[in-house]
């Protein structure tokens, strides 16, 4: 099958916090007087992703109190579980640092793989839940003009794994699902709905999180152009 389009989840698929999320949150942690090991932070990722997995419903990102609902009960979950109170103002605080530009970076792999895909011929998309201002990260980060389609949820009222959310991307782009990518590290909210729709899916594993996957899966998207047979 000859490719047309490659969509990209954002999160944790072309974009991360940095220097890491476990660093920037135990930054704060300091600045209130809270001593927290980032190492230890980061050991308790597993109380996120099983918050995440319940917001299949939230449409967190369609509005800014919405996001700030859903972030502040994420971090207080993280929190309880860390044994750190959560007095007035630090889970604002965690919240402002996380809805900071500067800090998110682009993953290493992520400039050259959309060189190759793009001197291959492809089309370009990104399909993200994520708030209103990517469009803003992805300008500062340089990278926006490389998506010739980009359908964010909190610009667009829908959120993954609604399958809508896929189609808008699909009719922007002119493609048939069979005819496209999606690449993202979340198999109920990314890989799952995309396959569903007949999107050839791929899973970008980049913490080793699902080596037991049952479908196409990378670690880096450096290996990309190959899986989807771009590069033989």
């Amino acid at each position: 099958m000859t490719y047309r389009a490659v969509f990209f989840d954002a999160g944790e698929t072309l974009v991360h916090p940095h220097p890491s999320f476990a660093e920037l949150f135990t930054l704060v942690l300091h600045r209130e007087g809270f001593d927290v090991d980032p190492a230890v932070v980061a050991d308790s990722m597993h109380v996120i992703f099983e918050r995440f997995r319940e917001a299949e419903s939230d449409m967190w990102t369609t509005s800014p109190e919405r996001s700030r609902a859903f972030w502040h009960s994420v971090y207080r979950r993280l929190l309880e579980h860390l044994g750190v109170p959560n007095p007035n103002g630090l889970a604002d605080g965690l919240y402002a640092e996380f809805t900071d530009l500067s800090n998110y970076r682009l993953f290493p792999d992520v400039e050259e793989t959309i060189g190759r895909l793009r001197a291959g011929g492809l089309l370009l998309g990104v399909v993200s839940n994520f708030e209103a201002w990517l469009e803003q990260l992805l300008e500062s980060l340089g990278v926006a003009s490389s998506f010739d389609v980009r359908v964010i949820s909190g610009v667009e009222g829908m959120e993954k794994p609604d399958p809508a959310i896929f189609r808008l991307a699909l009719d922007r782009a002119g493609v048939q699902p069979q005819e496209s990518v999606y690449v993202g590290d979340n198999p109920d909210f990314d890989t799952r709905p995309a396959q569903d729709l007949g999107m050839l899916a791929v899973l970008i594993d980049r913490r080793g999180r699902f080596a037991d996957h049952p479908g196409l899966r990378i670690t880096t998207l450096d290996d990309l152009p190959s899986v989807i047979g771009l590069e033989r």
